[in-house]
This record gives C-alpha cells, structure tokens and sequence, in this order.
C-alpha cells in the first residue's frame, strides 16, 4: 500500500469516528469498535484511574522464580470445594508437600470448614471473590472484589494474604492498581497442568509435569472444575514422588520467591 493510500484510509477511519462521535457520543465509540465498555473506566488499558492513590508500585509480578536451588511450587486455584479439595490435600498431606492455594472468595465463604484446619503448611493467595474477568472492571470494582476476599481469608483463617492471582491470569491495568493499593504481588505460573491434552494418558500428564519444570517453576492445577482436571490431581501423589527422584523440594510462593537470585548491579550504578 503506497503511502497517499494509507493516508487516505487514516483520514477515512478518523472520518468514520468522527460521525460516530457526533451522533452517539463518546458512548458510542466502544459499540462502534466492538467493545463492551469503554476502556477508559474498565478493560486491559485501564492503567491511570485515580493516580492521587498511588504508591511506590513496588509490586512484583511473576511467573516462575530465578534460582539455582531445585525447588518448585505447586499452586491450586479456584476452591475451596467438596469434591476434589479434601483429595488434593489428602495428597498433599501424605507426600509432606507444602503448597499454595489461591482461593476464590465466594466458595471460601461457602465451604471454610472444609479447609479452617488444614491449612497449616500451605499458604493462601487472593483469587478475587466471584472469578469474574478483573480486566474488564474498573479499580473499584477490582478493589471489591480482592477487598471482600482478603476480608474473608482473615475471618477463616486469621492471617493476612499478600498475593494475588487473577483469574484466567488476565491482567488489566486496573488490576495493577488495584494490587498496589493493598500491597499486593501478582503471581502468574509457568508450568500448568494439560489435562485436555492428556485425557487419554493420564501418566502423560505425570511426566509432561516432572520432565519439563525447571528450578524455580511455579505450577499450576485446580481444585475445581469440570471432570477432566481429575487426570492431574489424580497424578499428584506420582508427580511428588517423580520430582523427589530428580532431586526436587517443595516450597510455597513465598518460600520460593525467597530463594531468588540477587539480580545482577548494572554496571556504572551507585
């Protein structure tokens, strides 16, 4: 495309706003790009709302942590639950394996007696209070939902939480925002299980597991869901006992984020 004919599309597009500014206002922008709501108030370019709230933005985000040690943690979202909670903790239990569990708020709520006193080794993390999509709220919205969750998680189990996963892993500027506020580090994985892929092999999704994650890997499984995540937490117990073969420990996030390596000083800083 020579450049008069990208002008002329530019000028065409800016045009057609233009028209759908004045005939709908700025409400209509968002109809007219395919958009829900406008991103301005909500949505992944929500990364300027109330800047008189900002801190320092010292928070991490991370999926895996820098370490030489042969350490990995295990992480679970979506719980707590009838069904499938106890077995993982079962399993857990029986291999002495610490773990993270990133709990939803609203089944927190419904089923604490399942989890108020088996927690001990384990550490929970904020997995907001409903599982919507926190990239497509705004910060007070975001805020409501991690607000009412960490609320929850000291009610059951009186401790604070520092950590945030956000469901699906989408991450919005409001999100960002909104974990500054409460001090928050945001915690992503680099190893998930891949069950759907493995339905049929069930100790494909052993191996896939304790061949592949490296120092410092952060896994994820769930300990809610449709009948297909069975392949993983049915393996957790040969995962544990593969991993301990290779040489592996256990740690939770915040034990491993405690073994990163220093990052190296720039040259030339003070």
């Amino acid at each position: 495309m020579t450049m008069n004919r990208r002008a002329a599309l530019r000028a065409a597009l800016f045009t057609a706003g233009g028209a759908a500014l004045g005939a709908t206002g700025v409400a209509g922008v968002p109809k007219l790009l395919g958009w829900d709501r406008p991103p301005v108030s909500g949505g992944y370019a929500a990364a300027a709302d109330a800047p008189e709230t900002l801190k320092a933005a010292n928070l991490s985000v991370r999926y895996f942590v820098e370490t030489d040690e042969p350490v990995v943690a295990f992480t679970f979202d979506d719980g707590p639950a009838p069904n499938w909670t106890p077995m993982v903790l079962d399993a857990l239990d029986e291999a002495g394996v610490p773990a993270t569990f990133f709990m939803v708020g609203g089944n927190l709520e419904k089923h604490a007696d399942l989890v108020r006193n088996r927690m001990g080794r384990h550490e929970i993390g904020n997995h907001s209070w409903s599982h919507d999509d926190l990239a497509t709220l705004d910060r007070a919205g975001v805020l409501d939902e991690l607000n009412r969750t960490h609320d929850m998680i000291k009610k059951v189990f009186g401790r604070e939480t520092t950590m945030l996963r956000p469901p699906y892993g989408h991450l919005g500027g409001s999100t960002v925002l909104a974990a500054d506020c409460l001090d928050y580090d945001i915690v992503l994985w680099s190893h998930l299980m891949r069950e759907l892929h493995f339905q049929n092999d069930p100790d494909g999704q052993v191996r896939d597991i304790v061949n592949n994650v490296k120092p410092g890997s952060i896994i994820l499984a769930h300990d809610v869901g449709k009948d297909h995540r069975l392949v993983s937490l049915r393996g957790l117990s040969a995962m544990f006992a593969g991993l301990k073969a290779r040489g592996y420990r256990f740690a939770t996030v915040s034990e491993l984020i405690a073994l990163e390596k220093p990052k190296p000083t720039a040259p030339g800083a003070a």
